[in-house]
């Protein structure tokens, strides 16, 4: 039913194989290729559905549990002929060096799937069947489908790789050579989104014939033998029972080229919920969509758009109102810094914001990333005090000053760093910290309370 396309490290090609395998199915004629992939990522997904056409879906233990990450891989794969899931860093890295926790590797053992591992061929030749022995036997239970052969250099390197692997009966499912390699721009935080690539069909077209040359021998019949997924058939979660109101509550989502970042899970959550999503953009609209209870800002970049952010005037000034109104409004970090008030960037220009944060959102080259524990210190429309709850950090931005009475008191995955972070005023959650909904039917409930509140006119006492 579905293989995990893994690396040996990060850097060795495994989101090219995986588009290349997603394209060279589509172009077969299946229009029904579900994605998945591991981590926290935003961009890869983008990447995968402009070739599949269906949103790709997070599998991530931290910002959810095990239980969800088998219920999204089973519910997603019900409507799909073909699924690949996607890994993230080394096949073995995971949230601390002590196990492999949230790795690659322990989603193919709790879905019960099979490793294609893409192996970076570069300057190695019969030294890249003792990297493939290692992977394969570190851990004995896992099961490998084969390997992907990256950044082969010429026909006699690739006999050399072929006679080394051969002794470990290691299918070899494509061969990639270093002339065919794509290089798909990034900036700060990673690849370009592909909303600002216009060539990317033509990057695509060509991965669809890369793809073509792969062993579809093999890889048809792991595709297509349900054997390739040991899961036993379990019963969904049921989701958040709708509200039952003559008028459901719009939630304006902001997206746009500033604000791209939102996990396909959460949007599905909120609508499942009871809510009416309208999407708008803070950069071309010159105000806010009619009728509205409630905002949401993903992340982004909204310092690479900064300037017509800040040009559009307008939209700011009715997103500043509806706020001061006491309008539930949920940002998270390109959100946060839009709310701000001014965005600096990397040139030292500063650009004014809405400015319902006393505060300044500025560029630099530090990157804070990594897993949070978050405790509420405050209440907002999603949290309540003392609540605890997982996220993601993961900008190179950093406020200019702090509030007096931060949102969350947090610490990494180790309990090694420890700092506080996010703003609450009026009914704004403002935090870098990205969340995901999966399995936390509260945070959506309580948003969907506080909308409908605020669409009757009879506001809560304010949080601040």
């Amino acid at each position: 039913m579905a293989i995990v396309i893994a690396g040996e490290r990060s850097g060795v090609g495994k989101t090219t194989v995986t588009l290349a395998l997603l394209a060279a199915l589509c172009q077969r004629g299946s229009s029904r290729v579900q994605s998945f992939k591991v981590g926290p990522d935003y961009i890869d997904p983008m990447f995968h559905q402009f070739v599949t056409g269906r949103a790709c879906r997070n599998l991530d233990p931290v910002l959810t549990s095990e239980s969800y990450v088998i219920e999204c891989f089973q519910q997603h794969c019900q409507s799909a002929d073909y699924a690949l899931v996607e890994g993230v860093m080394g096949l073995f890295d995971g949230v601390t060096g002590k196990d492999d926790w949230a790795s690659t590797a322990h989603i193919a053992r709790l879905l019960g799937l099979p490793i294609a591992l893409v192996l970076n061929c570069s300057s190695t030749s019969r030294s890249i069947a003792a990297i493939a022995h290692g992977y394969t036997t570190f851990d004995p239970r896992l099961t490998f489908a084969g390997v992907f052969l990256n950044r082969v250099g010429s026909d006699r390197h690739l006999e050399l790789l072929q006679d080394a692997l051969a002794p470990l009966n290691l299918p070899i499912l494509g061969v990639l050579r270093r002339q065919d390699e794509i290089t798909v721009p990034d900036r700060h935080l990673g690849l370009i989104p592909t909303a600002e690539l216009p060539q990317l069909r033509t990057v695509i077209d060509h991965l669809a014939h890369l793809g073509e040359t792969f062993n579809w021998s093999v890889l048809s019949s792991l595709l297509h033998d349900p054997s390739t997924s040991s899961l036993r058939p379990r019963p969904l979660d049921p989701s958040t029972p709708p509200l039952l109101h003559p008028h459901p509550p719009r939630l304006a989502i902001a997206r746009d080229r500033a604000f791209s970042f939102y996990y396909a899970d959460n949007l599905d959550l909120l609508q499942a919920a009871g809510f009416e999503l309208v999407e708008w953009s803070p950069i071309s609209d010159r105000a806010l969509p009619e009728n509205i209870q409630g905002l949401y800002f993903g992340g982004g970049f909204p310092e690479v758009f900064a300037a017509a952010l800040s040009d559009n005037q307008t939209a700011r000034q009715a997103v500043k109102a509806a706020i001061a109104t006491g309008m539930p409004t949920y940002a998270e970090c390109g959100g946060l810094m839009y709310l701000c008030d001014r965005i600096i960037d990397f040139e030292a220009q500063a650009y004014s914001m809405v400015g319902i944060l006393p505060t300044a959102a500025q560029m630099g080259k530090r990157l804070t990333l990594g897993y949070r524990q978050a405790t509420a210190q405050r209440a907002t429309p999603l949290i309540a005090a003392g609540e605890i709850i997982w996220g993601h950090e993961f900008h190179r931005s950093h406020l200019t000053s702090e509030p007096e009475q931060p949102l969350f008191a947090m610490q990494n995955y180790n309990g090694t760093l420890h700092q506080t972070e996010g703003w609450q005023r009026l009914q704004v959650h403002a935090s870098y910290l990205h969340l995901h909904f999966g399995g936390k039917p509260l945070l959506i409930q309580r948003l969907l309370q506080q909308c409908q509140h605020y669409q009757n006119a009879l506001l809560p006492n304010s949080f601040t």
